[in-house]
């Protein structure tokens, strides 16, 4: 049966890459930028937060957070986000995305600012206040992630749908970039006006009362570039998808998208009635017509983020551990506390610049090319490929002369991860689902990620302790080490390579040609309906 699409619908299918494309990465990616400082920025100062509310200085070593304390604050955020992913993904489909978006900025301004300003008497009060505000700018953070991917699905023409959304979500990159950067030139700034001798030379003198500064400092930095787009994050218009095929307003869609386009459109109120009456256009979530048509599709993108993020996150939020065991970062009691911030940072941004960054822009450049599904098969092999390659002969990376190559083969996984699966898991749930539950679907694929990195975060903390006590972190369990948490992860890399052909390829195809909106009957076969048969797959 021939597919029946509205007016405005199309235009925005087909319409030519303009200002306001370009307008919509910048206001949604910022949103990202601020997600992605906010949540890694954590583990550059988890550290520092060690030695100064828990240091004994009659012990050989500064002091570290408990592994309760540290569990606490480095998840407690991704625990907020897995449930603003949840929440604010079903109430984009029922508000509307507009009206959600500036609530989520609004959330993650003030408790960006809060994390910096927690207060207490004790260490105990400090961390409870920390843990608090950093669950709900995890929930602020969590809601950017389905709506700012849907908005920009939306907005997008289907050639360059996926590079728009990448771009999106590779701003991701830049924020854990400036972390880092920030974090360099906080903490050269503190060692430079307050210089401290090593804990090893002077326990108590290694960490300056000022020293207490740098980690609100470097939190409440992630305010300010939330707080710089709220204004345009305001002024955008509701998407076309939602008010036309949601709301059902097909006169405030044309008007809207006229205004962005710089086009004259028909409303087609009588067409847009006739395709609202279709079977395909009302069948709910927890339907047998959507687990028939989307069933698989929703349990490939939900368990291929999942695995893809047990990775991700392990390596991003407890890099400084792996270096340390390499021994990139010296031992915490050969430097003073500001210059284990510097160093901790050093090797973050470097990691950032030279890996992350440019496999987000790959990604941008190719996705539209060769396709979602090529790309996060691709990445998901070559991340396999080099976390074997990093465990099996890991004794070898070891010795000091060969550390090198295995910072750059550590910085290879980050680099295929990015230019792979952490970018195509959020792009392909933004364009497969209905308009009605895309925003929902994307919540729960996401969420089903934040719940993979809760694993990653949580498990490796304790899954990359040595057995060799004196290696150990205070008041952790013997854990199975790094080289042992590295084979694991090559596991969890192979397994979402498998269930990548789950998923579909969107690449070219409208979004309710992908979503079955505009066909005739809700039992005519598609070829949504089930994974396709063959790909192409780069060799």
């Amino acid at each position: 049966m021939a597919r029946e699409q509205l007016q405005v619908l199309d235009a925005l299918d087909v319409a030519k890459t303009q200002l306001y494309h370009f307008t919509a990465i910048v206001i949604a990616g910022m949103g990202f930028f601020t997600d992605a400082y906010d949540l890694f920025s954590i583990s550059l100062v988890t550290r520092l937060l060690g030695r100064i509310y828990y240091t004994n200085v009659t012990a050989p070593k500064p002091g570290t957070l408990p592994p309760r304390v540290s569990s606490s604050v480095t998840g407690v955020a991704l625990v907020g986000t897995l449930m603003g992913q949840l929440f604010f993904g079903w109430l984009g489909d029922k508000m509307g995305r507009k009206k959600v978006y500036g609530v989520t900025l609004v959330l993650m301004i003030v408790c960006s600012l809060a994390s910096g300003l927690s207060f207490g008497a004790t260490p105990k009060g400090v961390m409870a206040t920390l843990c608090f505000f950093r669950f709900w700018l995890g929930f602020g953070i969590g809601g950017d992630y389905p709506l700012s991917a849907t908005i920009m699905s939306e907005y997008a023409n289907k050639r360059t749908r996926g590079a728009f959304i990448a771009a999106v979500f590779a701003m991701q990159g830049f924020g854990i970039l400036t972390s880092g950067v920030v974090a360099l030139i906080v903490s050269v700034a503190f060692d430079h006006a307050y210089g401290a001798p090593a804990y090893e030379d002077n326990p108590a003198a290694s960490t300056v009362p000022q020293a207490d500064y740098i980690w609100r400092i470097i939190l409440m930095f992630g305010a300010l570039p939330a707080a710089l787009t709220f204004y345009w994050r305001m002024k955008m218009p509701e998407t076309a998808r939602y008010t036309a095929l949601v709301a059902k307003n097909a006169k405030q869609a044309a008007q809207d998208m006229a205004k962005v386009l710089n086009v004259d459109l028909d409303p087609e109120e009588e067409k847009l009635e006739k395709l609202a009456q279709k079977p395909t256009n009302n069948f709910g979530l927890f339907s047998k017509q959507f687990l028939r048509r989307h069933g698989l599709h929703l349990l490939g993108t939900t368990t291929t983020w999942f695995l893809l993020d047990i990775a991700f996150y392990s390596n991003n939020l407890f890099q400084k551990d792996i270096f340390s065991a390499i021994g990139w970062i010296p031992p915490a009691k050969e430097m003073n506390a500001v210059h284990e911030v510097f160093r901790v940072a050093k090797a973050q941004t470097l990691i950032a610049l030279f890996a992350t960054v440019p496999g987000y822009w790959f990604t941008v450049l190719f996705i539209d090319v060769i396709g979602r599904f090529a790309i996060q098969l691709m990445g998901f092999f070559f991340m396999t490929v080099f976390m074997f390659a990093l465990a099996i002969p890991y004794d070898h990376w070891t010795i000091k002369k060969n550390r090198i190559g295995f910072v750059v083969m550590y910085s290879l996984t980050f680099f295929f991860a990015n230019f792979g699966p952490n970018a195509t898991t959020f792009v392909v749930p933004a364009e497969i689902f209905p308009a009605r539950l895309r925003s929902t679907c994307h919540g729960i694929s996401a969420a089903a990620g934040k719940a993979g990195a809760i694993v990653g975060a949580f498990g490796f903390l304790y899954a990359a302790q040595p057995k060799d006590p004196s290696k150990r972190d205070a008041g952790y369990p013997a854990g199975i080490g790094v080289k042992y948490s590295l084979v694991v992860l090559g596991c969890v890399n192979a397994l979402g390579l498998l269930f990548t052909f789950l998923v579909p390829e969107p690449k070219g195809k409208s979004l309710e040609e992908l979503s079955g909106e505009n066909e005739g009957d809700v039992d005519e076969p598609t070829t949504e309906q089930a994974p396709p048969t063959h790909r192409t797959v780069p060799v």
